[in-house]
């Protein structure tokens, strides 16, 4: 369970981050389009996982583009934007801002939350994933993962871009 922040008042999530080194826990989301995609769909790739509590929020909507423009020409690397929000409202997102690099995933008909240890327990955004990052190989082994002490800021793009840089 991680101790973070919402607005300064403390949250805690249920589980925690999945451990480095290790494979990463399996889950199945949902696009857009109403598919799933799993963490089997995605080997031979390289993956952040950029979880967020939701795209209405101007932090959560600023790292989906953010992303989308910076890791598109990183080679062999997939960028998956993972919240509580339904894929329609995903869809409506990206059509809005020219978000094509990047692939938006809903948790809300999955353990996403639990296995990966980002699922708020407490406050108001109880059920709504800590924003946060876990970064895998191509094998789907964990790079790296952080979750932000304080769930209004944004996450730390670099220590992804980083760990892929030297993978």
């Amino acid at each position: 369970m991680a101790n973070v922040k919402f607005m300064g008042n403390p949250v805690q999530t249920v589980g925690e981050l999945p451990e480095v080194g290790k494979e990463a826990p399996y889950f199945a989301l949902t696009k857009q389009d109403l598919s799933d995609i799993s963490l089997h769909d995605l080997k031979g790739k390289r993956v952040i996982l950029n979880i967020f509590p939701s795209l209405d929020t101007e932090v959560c909507a600023m790292s989906v583009r953010r992303f989308n423009n910076e890791v598109a020409d990183l080679p062999d690397t997939v960028v998956l934007c993972v919240s509580m929000d339904l894929p329609f409202a995903a869809g409506r997102f990206c059509s809005a801002n020219g978000i094509e690099n990047v692939i938006t995933a809903s948790g809300f008909r999955s353990d996403f939350g639990k296995s990966y240890g980002v699922e708020i327990a407490d406050g108001p955004l109880r059920g709504l994933y800590a924003r946060g990052l876990v970064i895998l190989d191509k094998e789907g082994k964990v790079l790296g993962t952080s979750i932000c002490d304080e769930i209004t800021n944004e996450p730390d793009y670099e220590y992804a871009k980083s760990l892929l840089a030297t993978e």
